[in-house]
């Protein structure tokens, strides 16, 4: 449920082709560069849904496939079927469950990772911690967010606060750049609405860090301190 909205996910052969049917329309164009599935639907065969996104491929529809949230056997089977371009995951310092089994297969495959949400949804940015949630924010709602958990949470901005000082940068930029430092096919998509917030994303570019900062970094920021389900 969300915004009073039940959203379902939906994966079968014939739906695949009349979203991707309806987002050319909508958008106009002939093509979509890069089309993903963006939940898996367990109830049918990723084979299913891969094979007909593939012959979407063949007819020129789309040129590429990405997956988003997908299990290490998932990205397996899926890319058996047709070559996986992307597979979207979130991943920040507070969210690093793909680190182990995900990146090394998809750097196996070839496969690009692209990080949303590398900001932990906006904390390391200074939501709820140096700028309130707007009443309306689905973040208000969010286990991360919400009471005893958001107090120990804002703990570990100040901790990267703090080493973000040390390096002559901002929180966020030193959360950006520790993503970055992960291999040039890990691509972090942060989100903004402001300008001020796209100069301190490109900003993040120019911070240089060694293999001792990255530790240092991920000491400060420990999983084990991060409070609440993501």
């Amino acid at each position: 449920m969300l915004n009073g909205v039940t959203v379902g996910v939906k994966g079968t052969p014939e739906y695949v082709r009349a979203c991707c049917e309806a987002s050319l329309k909508r958008l106009a164009v002939s093509y979509i560069d890069l089309y993903y599935q963006h939940r898996v639907d367990v109830s049918v065969p990723i084979e299913d849904t891969i094979e007909e996104l593939k012959k979407l491929v063949n007819e020129g529809k789309i040129r590429y496939i990405g997956l988003s949230e997908a299990s290490v056997d998932t990205i397996s089977r899926a890319h058996a079927v047709h070559p996986i371009t992307a597979v979207q995951m979130e991943y920040s310092l507070w969210s690093r469950e793909i680190e182990n089994e995900i990146t090394q297969l998809c750097r196996k495959l070839g496969i690009g990772i692209v990080s949303y949400s590398p900001l932990g949804r906006g904390l390391f940015g200074g939501k709820a911690v140096v700028e309130s949630l707007p009443a309306d924010c689905l973040l208000s709602k969010h286990p991360r967010f919400n009471g005893e958990n958001l107090e120990k949470n804002k703990l570990l901005y100040s901790k990267l606060a703090t080493l973000a000082a040390k390096h002559a940068c901002t929180a966020p930029q030193l959360a950006l750049a520790w993503l970055l430092h992960h291999g040039n096919d890990n691509i972090p998509i942060p989100g903004t609405t402001k300008v001020k917030n796209l100069d301190t994303i490109v900003g993040s570019l120019d911070v240089e860090l060694t293999k001792e900062d990255l530790k240092e970094i991920c000491d400060a920021v420990k999983i084990d301190e991060v409070r609440g389900d993501r």
